[in-house]
């Protein structure tokens, strides 16, 4: 594997935060970015993919309007690293339920024309994938070992059921995305977690 110094943080920052921790399904659209199964079945994704990915889509997003990127993200564990990201970049969110329609009926409240959406897990944010497919707006998401990337354009492989986890790639994209644009990102990794989580942590090492 490449030498640490050529990821975005030392590779014990990714393993710390679980960014590399897959699950006990693997779907075939993800077997490029598997790095090892374990006996258990556990997948262990490929981190220097995971790290290529992140600072491609960075720049990606970067050639955007902050206003034309949506991120979507429709589990708890998403809340506070989309909400942070959102606001330090400037984009539009849906964090929570992602109301039908939204991106397809131009008559509902909640109607947002973006020009490119972002979401943390193509499963649970199903319903966002499938409307930007049908009006041709491309889908950035981030996936774990079990996801199907059927109308996916854009991966970043990564663990999606952990708040810390996706709270470093979005604090990632964050800093990547203010560096293209010859900005300084104003936030640290633990800025993108819930307090609830720092504390549990801190109860942690105590104990």
């Amino acid at each position: 594997m490449d030498d640490e110094e050529e990821l975005l943080v030392d590779r014990e920052e990714y393993l710390k935060n679980g960014v590399h921790i897959g699950t006990q399904s693997q779907n075939a659209d993800m077997e490029d970015y598997i790095f090892h199964v374990k006996k258990n079945g556990l997948a262990i994704l490929n981190l220097n993919k995971t790290d290529a990915h992140i600072r491609a889509v960075a720049e990606l997003l970067a050639d955007y309007d902050e206003e034309e990127i949506l991120v979507v993200g429709r589990k708890d564990e998403a809340y506070e690293p989309v909400k942070v990201f959102s606001e330090a970049i400037g984009t539009k969110t849906v964090n929570g339920r992602f109301m039908p329609g939204t991106l397809t009926n131009p008559r509902s409240d909640n109607f947002t024309e973006p020009e490119i959406v972002v979401v943390t897990d193509p499963e649970e944010d199903g319903q966002a994938v499938n409307e930007a497919a049908d009006v041709n707006i491309p889908v950035v998401a981030i996936a774990d070992s079990e996801n199907s990337l059927d109308d996916v354009d854009y991966v970043i492989p990564a663990n999606n059921k952990g708040e810390k986890a996706l709270g470093m790639v979005f604090y990632l994209l964050a800093e990547q995305i203010k560096d293209q644009k010859g900005e300084k990102l104003d936030l640290k990794l633990e800025d993108f977690v819930s307090q609830a989580i720092e504390e549990q942590e801190e109860e942690a090492v105590e104990a």
